[in-house]
Formats: C-alpha cells, structure tokens, sequence
C-alpha cells in the first residue's frame, strides 16, 4: 500500500465508503500520515458502524481506540451512539469492568438511548444499574439525562419507575412531557394517564406549551379511549395555537385516526379531504378508518388513488385494507389483495395471513383457512391460530375447534417467561366452544385444568364517561 499525501488521506474520511475494505485503506492511511485526531477518528467509526456486518464494527471500530495511550472518552461515546443497541450495552459493560474511564452525561444518555431502543426484562435489569451508576455519581442535575431515563423506562414498561424520575424533576422541558406522555400512550392500560398528564402541561406554571408531538400523542390517547368529546376539544386547541393544522400531516393523520375510532368516520374524511399533504401514514390511517366502519370497498379504492398521488402502500396499509375486505365479506378481493402485495415491494408477514385466515374462516371457508395455513412459508401464531378458534366458534365447527384450541394450549408453554404469564384466553375460548355444544364434561375438565395451573380468567371491565357527575356513557 502507498502512503497518499496528508491531504489526500485527510479526505477519504469524508468519502461515503461503502465497503470494509475501503474503510481498512482509509485507516491504514491515517495511522501513516500521523492523523489520530479523535474528530477524524470518530468520523472512522462512524463509517465502520454504517457496514451491515456487526463484526467489523466489534473488531475494526475498535482498533481505533489502539492509536492512544490512554483511553478517549469521546470516541467510546461514539461508538456506544453509532453501534447497534445491543453491541452499545455490551461496548458499555465493557468499559465498566475495565474501571479506567470515568463517563460523562453523553456515555449515559447515549447507553440509556440504547436501552431504550432494544427493550426486554434484561435490558431493564440493565439500565435499572445504569440508573443507579448515575445517581451514585451525582450527575442526575442533567434535563436530557433525567429525560433519557424517562424515555427508557417508558419504552421497557416500566411506567411507575418513569413517572418516578418526571416526578422529582425540579425544571422539565417539552421534550420531557413529551416523554412521559408518549410512555402512557404506548402502555394500553394508560392513555387515561396521559390524558391527565395533558392537563396538567397545560396547568403547568412555568409555561410549557404543547408541541405537534405532544398533540399527535394526546390524539392517540383519545382514540384509544373512544373519548369523542376529548378529541374534540384537542381538535379544538389545535386549531387555535396552529395556524394551518391542515399543513401538518402528523397532526392531521391523528386526527383523522381519532375521529375513525371515535366513530365519526364523515369528520374523518372531511379532514382528509382538506390535507394539502398526505403521507403513507395518512392513507393508511383512513383505510383503518373505513375497514373499522364496513366500508370495504371504499378502502380498496384509496390503493388506486394513492398510486395517482405518488405514495406507495407499505405493509401497514395493506393489513389496514385486508381488514376492510374481512369487515365487509369481500373475500375474492381480499385474496386478489393478498396476491398482488409484492407487485408493490410489500412482502406478506404475519399478520397479512392473519387476515386471509380471517377472511376465509369469517365467512364459513374454514377448510380453505386450514390449508391457507398449511401452505404458509412461516410458521403460524398463537394470534392467528386464535383468530381461526374464533371462526370455528362463529361457524359452530366443534371438532376444529377442539383441534385448533388444544394446539393452542400446547403452544402456551413456549410463551410463558418471565414477562409473560400464562394466557386465560385460549382456555375460555376452548371451554365455550365445548360449552356451545352442551359438552359440560370437558368445560369442568379445561376449568379444572386452570384451577391446576393456577391461571385465573381476566375479569372484564367497563369505563365510565362523567360530565359534572353525570353518567354520559359507559364504554
């Protein structure tokens, strides 16, 4: 290999190499040419950890750290940001047995933004050691840091322990609430919470306004509680603090979700007909719109009218439009949909069969969903074995049904961890399938079983809407 003048050498750094071996060259050339600044050196990770390869990045990025005595702490936060979130917690954990660094607030927000991204009992076990790294530092003062926590916490499940760290903030900032909303959101059990939380922005005294996300995240909440009267009043504010809400298509999209789910499907369309700029998400979300209210064929028209608008359907979309074809019986539709996915780049996954599965067994084709599911190139679900329980229950086919419940109790084993507990579900709907026909044996016997098993049936729930202690609703 020639060694290329210092200049030369200098810009290869700022070349998109595509290839390891170009990037081994680059490096070669900086260690000849004495170039070891780390701002050179963190641009060369940068590029190793853009290879799809996670080898090279353990390996080459890592010699990088040779070219000095002592460690750079800079280049470290640089590889733990650029790596991959599992390799960054490992690249983490290294260096903390290592004990010759002392890390910075960007080692921890970029480590925690890791956690965060890779979310599992272990990785919260992990970033609870983190978070207790960091108080016995004495470096919890930061705003992003604390935030960073909260985005953590939220993303693993772990609402209680981020609404804990929100709480003892004495300064939060947008993006703060913005966090703490959005983990309630992703949480079923809590959009009521971040219903609350909004009020509360809006009561706070240091003056913290809303922002598009905050808004687009308030929407889901109202949507996933069916609170019309909610979302009509965030319509409300949106459109008094934003001058065109019609321009924002984040915003406009919630809203167009929200009023489907809320069942207000004319002001659904209204608001869609009037966006200057739809994206993919736009489309989508009217598709789910229309699928949730019956209207399949309608739904079907928005594939042809997207491909006129230059936006093309993702896989999201077409679950959305598969669903419209199962809600409103469009079987051969729905199979014609299913076929010509690919011609749009969108390979079928999971829950596309699902929805053929749907399909057939909805509408009495329960031998056809049968040898659908044996032709899969995937392996089947506990989901969509659970949607064709459901057909054979609809249809009164007790012998499928038994097959079809019993393979799911066998899969509940595989599901249960420590996450995760057993599943009442699958051993009612056995059990009702038995007790359609009057087979009062077997439901004792599958009753019995969950009594042994120690699974207990979900109780079932109702919310109640007030207005100045009046009963409106119950949802």
């Amino acid at each position: 290999m020639h060694s290329l003048p210092r200049l030369r050498a200098l810009s290869l750094v700022h070349l998109k190499l595509s290839s390891i071996d170009q990037l081994k060259q680059t490096h070669a050339q900086l260690i000849t040419n004495g170039l070891n600044s780390p701002s050179l050196l963190a641009k060369l990770i940068q590029q190793y950890c853009t290879l799809p390869n996670p080898q090279s990045i353990q390996f080459y990025a890592h010699l990088v750290f040779k070219h000095f005595d002592k460690p750079n702490l800079f280049l470290l936060n640089t590889l733990i940001r650029c790596s991959p979130p599992k390799e960054s917690i490992a690249v983490f954990a290294n260096w903390v047995s290592r004990g010759d660094l002392v890390f910075d607030h960007s080692t921890f927000i970029f480590v925690l933004g890791a956690c965060a991204r890779f979310p599992s009992v272990p990785t919260l076990w992990v970033g609870r050691q983190i978070h207790a790294r960091m108080m016995k530092n004495g470096i919890m003062s930061n705003i992003l840091l604390q935030t960073t926590v909260i985005h953590f916490y939220a993303s693993n499940k772990d609402v209680g322990s981020a609404r804990t760290m929100f709480d003892e903030m004495a300064v939060r900032n947008s993006v703060t609430w913005n966090a703490m909303i959005t983990g309630y959101c992703s949480q079923r059990e809590s959009p009521r919470e971040a219903l609350v939380l909004f009020r509360d922005m809006l009561d706070d005294v240091c003056g913290t306004k809303p922002t598009g996300t905050t808004l687009v995240c308030i929407l889901s909440a109202a949507s996933q509680l069916g609170v019309l009267e909610t979302g009509v009043c965030v319509h409300g504010y949106i459109s008094k603090t934003i001058t065109f809400p019609d321009n924002d298509v984040f915003i406009g999209t919630g809203l167009i979700d929200m009023y489907s789910k809320c069942g207000c499907l004319d002001s659904a369309s209204s608001i869609f007909m009037k966006m200057k700029d739809k994206n993919v998400l736009t489309w989508t979300a009217m598709a789910t719109g229309l699928a949730i209210h019956g209207k399949g064929k309608e739904a079907l028209k928005l594939l042809d009218e997207m491909g006129a608008y230059g936006v093309k359907p993702n896989a999201v979309t077409f679950t959305s439009l598969l669903s419209a074809c199962c809600h409103a019986g469009l079987v051969e539709e729905g199979l014609h949909l299913f076929h010509i996915m690919k011609d749009f780049g969108v390979t079928p996954q999971m829950q596309h069969y699902g929805c053929i599965v749907d399909i057939l067994g909805r509408h009495g084709l329960l031998e056809e969903a049968c040898e659908f599911v044996k032709g899969m190139p995937v392996k089947p679900d506990a989901v969509l074995w659970r949607g064709l329980l459901s057909s054979c229950k609809l249809n009164g086919n007790v012998a499928m049904g038994e097959k079809v419940g019993r393979l799911l109790l066998q899969l509940q084993p595989e599901q249960c961890s420590v996450d995760v507990s057993p599943n009442s579900e699958d051993y009612v709907a056995l059990s009702n399938i038995y007790a359609s026909v009057e087979r009062w044996e077997d439901v004792e016997m599958i009753r019995e079983e969950m009594k042994v098993k120690g699974i207990e049936s979900k109780a079932g729930c109702s919310s109640i809407q007030t207005i100045d202690n009046q009963i409106i609703d119950v949802l």
